[in-house]
């Protein structure tokens, strides 16, 4: 069959073809793609990803390849180039252009890197050595998050959820240098092999930083046995997605008595921040760490603080170390099977440090407002059809429908890139110093945080920089945000027919607004505070809903008996069912009761839902995808595409699904929530 042919009867509903009219637009469908083998009444993502997922191969450098990817490694090729151009025009000192130049050559220049060897962590590793009582260790903690050096506890400064209008101190639980507890805990084979690659990687580290073979050994068995500790008192991922459990305010003296061997003030005192009131989100666990700061003798955990610093610094330091950290990290972990050519890592750690610099040069080649503005349009509708779909909810009642409705009014939406760009004036640059350049950059970023502790929330600030391939939802900002760079093919093509655009980024575009409605974002209100509007019956109601879909997504079957975790992925997993339903409102809103075109063989709808299949096109190596299972809040990507559609009536009354086809699901068993 031609790949462009019409598809036979059984597609359309009822077994009657719908009238074709004339489309002004292609489909935005890649047709090259699809494996027409499969009946997409049976397995949607592989009749639209099949021959794409037979013939991809996942680069040697990567752990993971699909669209999302495709995006990024275009994004980060344009990024090359500007780079490049900026690096030629010498620029003058102190300019952001110059900046960017700098900390390019930088990153590059792989002969000063290894001439300077250890020489630029000198003062640091003297720091660690000079640690002779625990409330140094404490402040030397605190001080480690100044540079970006992972320690027991991180320091964050995110708004107060209990009073969304200021920022508040937030401690989380930290310290481990593999993805998760489990891996530290779980007694499967894969998993004591990890563990022992984690020996050899801090014992090789230890080695190329200067002790003798024996020493670090014996050191590295003491950095396992402590993140081993650290981990046992971890709060699981699902716990940790409890936002009033996670909740916790208290006054350094209140703190002191939770755990009176850490002396907050020093702590606070070294981030640079006031030693107010702040929160803790894992009580039990720094708990269980100010007895293991008291327990543990301190020559041990010099010695893990020695080898956090040589792990953060490692990429940046000469390729002896740069190496080891690849071959664990990367290699061993996630099962990556080359490093990234240099110029590739370099805007990675540009994009980390001066994302915005590099950010104002892409929108303005890359985003022309034709693109803002019909995106805009796009949400305007997804807004539309989810108040529709607020009002006609038959489990809610009329006081907990008023609130989702003022929430939803409120949401603000920030599409391409900042209406005002971050100022790096106070950030040094220095084209003959990486090291320093990264260590200064952590400085700047935290610094700018903990200025703000106590001042008005920025409303206007981003979390992604505009060339991420990305979206997300903030609860207590109460507002979604859309970089540039997903704003492209296929998610968005503004040439492209309505229905692919609907299915594919309208689809996004609703499962972000859904995050304000998922199991955690609905415990925020319409300002972005951490309160309870809901009346006790719609909440059990949507509690019985969720679990139906905890259950179904906890049925289906990964990599070798390893299930979807249906608790961990619950919120992602209703933002997909919830954002699939309300864009295909979205794109009937749009039609304005005319009749869709056939395009490509296609229905409207048919489109709609091949749009949001062909987005999801991903293929992982098992190390990457058994890493996701434990810790990734999302489904993997062939999942997002069955449960949704599963669920969805559309989708089966467009493609004509049958009880004796294989996506199909009886009405009774499936979940609608918004």
């Amino acid at each position: 069959m031609n790949e462009s042919s019409p598809l036979p009867d059984p597609l359309a509903p009822a077994g009657r073809p719908a009238l074709a009219v004339p489309g002004p637009r292609r489909s935005g469908l890649d047709l090259s793609g699809f494996d027409r083998s499969v009946r997409p009444q049976d397995d949607l993502y592989s009749f639209a990803g099949g021959r794409w997922l037979a013939s991809t191969r996942i680069p040697a450098d990567l752990s993971n390849y699909g669209v999302f990817t495709e995006l990024h490694e275009s994004a980060q090729e344009q990024l090359h180039r500007i780079l490049e151009q900026t690096l030629r025009a010498h620029a003058a000192p102190g300019t952001d252009q110059r900046k960017l130049a700098d900390f390019y050559a930088s990153v590059l220049n792989c002969a000063r890197i290894e001439a300077l060897g250890l020489a630029p962590l000198a003062v640091e590793l003297a720091r660690v050595e000079a640690i002779a009582s625990v409330a140094e260790l404490v402040r030397h903690i605190g001080y480690g998050q100044t540079i970006g050096v992972g320690g027991p506890m991180a320091w964050s400064a995110p708004q107060d959820p209990g009073d969304a209008q200021s920022y508040i101190s937030e401690i989380d639980q930290s310290g481990l240098s593999m993805p998760d507890r489990d891996y530290y805990l779980l007694d499967e084979p894969i998993y004591r092999e990890y563990r022992a690659q984690l020996e050899a990687y801090a014992g090789a580290l230890l080695q190329s930083a200067g002790a003798e073979r024996s020493g670090a050994a014996r050191d590295a068995r003491t950095v396992l046995q402590l993140e081993t500790q650290l981990a046992q008192a971890h709060w699981t991922r699902v716990e940790n997605r409890d936002p009033v459990k996670t909740y916790n305010r208290l006054t350094p003296d209140e703190a002191a008595r939770l755990a009176p061997q850490i002396d907050w003030r020093a702590l606070f005192d070294a981030v640079g921040a006031p030693a107010g009131r702040f929160v803790i989100r894992q009580p039990g666990f720094i708990a269980a760490l100010g007895q293991l700061l008291e327990a543990v003798p301190l020559a041990d955990w010099r010695v893990y603080c020695r080898y956090r610093l040589l792990d953060a610094y490692a990429p940046f330091l000469p390729a002896a170390f740069d190496q080891l950290h690849f071959e664990f990290h990367q290699r061993t972990l996630s099962g990556v099977q080359q490093q990234r050519p240099r110029w590739k890592r370099a805007v990675a750690i540009l994009d980390r440090h001066v994302g915005e610099i590099a950010g104002r040069r892409y929108v303005a080649r890359r985003f022309p407002p034709q693109s803002k503005q019909r995106v805009q349009q796009l949400v305007a509708n997804l807004l539309t059809a989810y108040e529709r779909s607020i009002d006609e909810l038959d489990w809610m009642g009329p006081q907990t429908r008023a609130q989702a409705r003022l929430k939803l009014s409120k949401m603000m939406v920030k599409v391409g890139y900042p209406d005002q760009w971050r100022d790096y004036a106070a950030l040094t640059i220095d084209a003959d110093d990486l090291l320093g350049n990264i260590r200064r950059s952590m400085q700047f970023e935290l610094q700018r945080r903990a200025a703000r502790l106590g001042g008005p929330v920025e409303r206007g600030e981003w979390h992604m920089t505009p060339q991420t391939v990305n979206a997300y939802y903030d609860p207590t900002m109460n507002e979604i945000v859309f970089p540039a760079a997903i704003l492209q093919p296929p998610f968005f093509d503004p040439d492209a027919d309505d229905a692919v655009n609907y299915g594919a980024i309208g689809a996004v575009i609703g499962h972000e607004i859904s995050h304000g409605f998922d199991d955690q974002g609905r415990r925020f209100d319409a300002d972005g505070n951490l309160r309870d509007w809901w009346m006790p019956d719609d909440a059990e109601r949507f509690r019985a809903r969720t679990a139906a879909l905890v259950a179904q997504y906890g049925a289906y079957d990964v990599l070798d008996g390893l299930h979807v975790n249906g608790e961990l992925t619950l919120g992602e997993n209703i933002a997909d069912l919830s954002g699939l339903a309300i864009a295909y409102r979205a794109y009937l809103i749009c039609l304005h009761g005319r009749a869709a075109p056939i395009i490509d063989g296609f229905t409207g709808p048919q489109r709609f839902f091949l749009g949001w299949a062909q987005i999801w096109r991903r293929k992982y190596r098992d190390d990457d995808l058994r890493m996701r299972i434990l810790v990734d809040p999302h489904s993997p990507n062939e999942f997002r595409v069955r449960g949704p559609v599963g669920n969805n009536d559309a989708y089966h009354e467009a493609f004509g699904v049958r009880p004796d086809d294989r996506m199909y699901r009886p009405p009774a068993e499936r979940v609608k929530i918004w």
